[in-house]
């Protein structure tokens, strides 16, 4: 560890084979925890390049527990946090919308770092059981359209590495690495990052692959479809902008969108969403990324997935989704 912490202190770059080696090295547990925050901290002073994030995916991949939901041909919503803007749970509330909307979903999460609240965070003070075992991940996906995949469970690797965070409790090449990893690896996929720069790299990953995907970043820094700017995205089928106005809406102001000083205000938000009585400017945000989320999934307009989106919330269908896991979660 301490030859490559020399060379990326000299302005090195790694090959994927050697980010790859240095993460698993990492992931075993036998590198000293300063040399882990080192390592971290390079990362944070200058950016990251193609390969080193390959190497990095590719090797919490391999420590990862995986599991098989193949079968249900999911779409991921998750978004790489590390925006500093602190809205709500909009990605976690998009999915269970989507999955209303009857798109099968594998939401991968975790507790938030570099933010208050993330998604694991409220959906365990919501009652969420979170677990590894593919016959629970199975019959939530049947029975609720949705699944959690509950980062810590499915990297135990990584808890040599959550300490340190927690204690930096700044963002990481970890934020990055989230939405590449998810263990049961769909096909299908909504990205947000947190700059543009990390839009291109994610781009140099999936363009190459079968999946469909869509990458989202907010000009004016979210790390998904905010409303408050117009929205850079990314799919197979090239680039675009996405304006508030492509889902007949007006722009909305930044602190419509804010998400609360603790997890219980979060979980407050998130309930209003299900039981459709939030403002209109918080039903407007999930269902812009839950409608873009359904229209790739759908290969439909943007608009047409909005109006899915509105109508899973509207009917009861995404509230019916939520409180189906919940259920589950208790047996």
């Amino acid at each position: 560890m301490r030859e490559i912490l020399t060379r990326l202190l000299e302005h090195q770059k790694l090959t994927q084979k050697e980010a790859k080696e240095a993460l698993l090295f990492v992931g075993s547990g036998a590198a000293d925890p300063v040399h882990i925050s080192t390592f971290l901290t390079v990362y944070m002073m200058r950016s990251i390049s193609v390969d080193e994030l390959a190497g990095f995916r590719d090797a919490l991949l391999e420590l990862c527990v995986s599991v098989d939901l193949s079968a249900y041909e999911p779409i991921d919503l998750c978004g790489t946090g590390g925006d500093g803007k602190d809205t709500f749970n909009i990605s976690t509330l998009s999915s269970f919308v989507t999955a209303g909307a009857g798109i099968h979903v594998a939401k991968h999460g975790n507790y938030g770092v570099s933010s208050s609240c993330g998604s694991s965070n409220v959906m365990e003070y919501l009652g969420i059981r979170f677990s590894n075992d593919s016959d629970f991940l199975e019959r939530c996906i049947d029975q609720a359209g949705i699944c959690v995949l509950h980062a810590p469970l499915f990297h135990p690797a990584m808890k040599h590495v959550a300490p340190i965070r927690r204690s930096l409790k700044l963002k990481t090449f970890f934020n990055m690495l989230g939405p590449l990893v998810n263990p049961c690896l769909p096909k299908r996929q909504i990205v947000g990052v947190f700059d543009l720069a990390l839009l291109r790299l994610y781009h140099f990953l999936f363009q190459n692959t079968d999946k469909q995907f869509c990458i989202l970043h907010a000009l004016d820094g979210y790390d998904e479809i905010s409303l408050t700017a117009a929205t850079k995205a990314v799919t197979k089928n090239g680039e675009r902008l996405i304006h508030p106005e492509d889902f007949g809406l007006r722009p909305l102001s930044p602190s419509a969108i804010g998400g609360g000083d603790s997890i219980p205000d979060a979980a407050k938000i998130f309930m209003s969403v299900l039981n459709n009585e939030a403002t209109s400017a918080q039903k407007q945000v999930v269902c812009a990324n839950a409608g873009t989320a359904i229209a790739t999934a759908l290969e439909t307009t943007l608009a047409e997935g909005y109006a899915k989106a509105q109508e899973s919330i509207d009917s009861g269908k995404a509230l019916q989704s939520f409180n189906k896991l919940l259920e589950l979660s208790k047996t």
